[in-house]
């Protein structure tokens, strides 16, 4: 069934600062949609506005999962969790001093994905070989590479239907990124996902995308229907490609 994210309108900051105004996305079924942008422009806010851990002043953001429509504004991040909604955060957020395996574990807290921990647990490490080469190591000592790895791994152990990957290239060598980004494409077909991932480097970001969005100052500034559309943006041209 169709799984799909719709953000409309919403304004959101923090405290008196204001971060995001009037920001509007789609994410059809199926899809993977970029949003572009430098550090300090929202893209964060925007994914914390989704997950439920910054409450939106204004707008809407409504989740369609196994096709049954979901207001997600003042929703708990947990109950939005349970929905079937899941998050790769940027700089990872992994219990470094817990094991690879008991990191993954944690990923699996949602009620729906305690029944399947076996399978899923499976799915991962044959995703991610090395993490099963290294289940008895701690999270903490992996190398950036390793921990971005397990970082994706985790979210997919609460078996989402939506997957948000928020900055995945931050820390990585240009090496790592394409990989990481070449394995987020390989997940996102294999488990069937729908996918908005925030990100800065342009270049990795595009070779994935369906569509994408630019956000400057917390405002969309631009929206591309295609890759290509992206390609030839001026805006992008002048941000991203230095032309």
């Amino acid at each position: 069934m169709a799984n799909s994210l719709s953000i409309a309108g919403i304004d959101a900051g923090y405290g008196a600062v204001r971060v995001l105004d009037n920001v509007s996305i789609e994410v059809g079924a199926g899809e993977t949609v970029v949003l572009l942008g430098t550090n300090g422009n929202g893209k964060s806010t925007v994914m914390k506005c989704v997950m439920g851990i910054v409450r939106p002043m204004a707008g809407s953001i409504t989740a369609e999962i196994d096709g049954a429509r979901h207001n997600l504004v003042g929703r708990s991040t947990e109950a939005i969790v349970d929905l079937g909604i899941s998050l790769v955060p940027e700089g990872r957020r992994l219990f470094p001093k817990l094991t690879v395996e008991e990191n993954l574990l944690l990923g699996a807290f949602r009620p729906k994905a305690r029944a399947q921990i076996a399978g899923n647990l499976d799915g991962c490490y044959a995703t991610f070989p090395v993490l099963r080469e290294r289940r008895r190591q701690l999270a903490g000592s992996m190398s950036g590479g390793e921990q971005q790895m397990l970082a994706l791994a985790r979210a997919l152990m609460s078996a989402p239907k939506i997957l948000l990957i928020d900055e995945p290239s931050v820390g990585l060598a240009p090496v790592l990124v394409k990989r990481t980004i070449e394995k987020i494409e390989e997940l996102k077909e294999r488990y069937q996902l729908t996918v908005l991932m925030a990100e800065q480097n342009f270049n990795q970001a595009v070779r994935i995308a369906d569509r994408g969005y630019v956000i400057v100052h917390g405002a969309i500034a631009f929206e591309g229907q295609s890759a290509e559309a992206l390609n030839n943006n001026e805006l992008v041209r002048k941000f991203y490609l230095g032309l």
